[in-house]
């Protein structure tokens, strides 16, 4: 393991993402899309002009950066100049772009039903975790980190412990998913990770959770689209087809704003079907009118 000291602006940089509970997935990308700026300016960032930001973000714009990329590189310098070294006349002159975000892609029923089943094995391992991914609607990282305490058969909940955004909260556990689980526990035996990795004293990765949806969408007959954030898409547009309130999803997928589950109505084909247009209501209207005779 190597003992090379950090320098002071990346251990300051450090801590500051720590104060404030940063996950290792934000700390990543925050310290990648930094290093990519240090790289470009060619001295310490502390030196840096409004001219310099403008033209980081026109290297990126000219090289062909994601609009989600380009706002998450915005995002790390304005952490960087607000927050690190207190310059925030600079970091507010960083601009975000505005794009459309597509509509989430889900599967039916039908298609999760095929998905589950075509889970690679041995064993239970991987149809119990994209079980839990499509059943309680939890994201990939949240299932590989579940441990066997975190499973509540009493109140039949499933407690996620520093969710995206460092939050806690609290998923269903149908009986259904529970028994799958209580079958997958008697294979493995785990005390501690719910899904242990290779090295049982480690969790499952995402990554292997990923090739194993992938592996299971290709046996179904499935598109290779599909990843376990599609299971969690389809959970919440078939809770909403079954009429379930949009705010108790908001809760049950955690997410801070109500627009975010919102979103999901757009793709609930099955809820949209009940809706009478107003078009029919004036075709229905107009034949219960008696019409003169001639």
């Amino acid at each position: 393991m190597s003992t090379k000291p950090v320098n002071p602006f990346r251990q300051r940089l450090l801590e500051d993402m720590a104060v404030r509970h940063f996950g290792e997935k934000s700390k990543h990308d925050y310290l990648r899309h930094i290093d990519s700026f240090l790289a470009f300016l060619g001295r310490s960032a502390e030196t840096a002009t409004v001219g310099d930001l403008r033209n980081f973000q026109v290297y990126l714009n000219q090289n062909g950066a994601r609009p989600a990329t380009f706002n998450s590189a915005v995002s790390a310098l304005r952490f960087l100049y607000c927050t690190t070294l207190g310059q925030p006349e600079l970091g507010h002159q960083l601009a975000r772009v505005n794009y459309p975000r597509k509509l989430p892609r889900v599967l039916s029923p039908g298609e999760v039903a095929r998905l589950l089943e075509a889970a690679p094995g041995p064993g239970l391992k991987y149809k119990a975790a994209l079980s839990v991914a499509y059943g309680a609607g939890l994201r990939a990282l949240e299932v590989c980190m579940l441990r066997v305490s975190d499973i509540d058969s009493q109140r039949m909940v499933i407690r996620v412990e520093l969710g995206k955004g460092g939050k806690d909260r609290f998923a269903m556990l149908s009986p259904q998913l529970l028994e799958l689980l209580r079958a997958w526990w008697r294979q493995c035996r785990s005390k501690g990770w719910l899904f242990p990795g290779k090295d049982p004293l480690l969790p499952l990765t995402t990554r292997q959770l990923n090739r194993a949806c992938h592996l299971a969408a290709e046996a179904a007959g499935l598109g290779s689209w599909v990843s376990p954030h599609t299971l969690r898409h389809s959970f919440a547009t078939h809770l909403l087809e079954m009429n379930t309130d949009v705010r108790v999803i908001q809760v049950l997928l955690g997410h801070a704003k109500l627009e975010t589950t919102a979103r999901y109505t757009q793709v609930a084909t099955n809820l949209l079907r009940t809706v009478m247009s107003p078009l029919d209501r004036l075709v229905h209207s107009t034949a219960e009118i008696d019409l003169p005779q001639h």
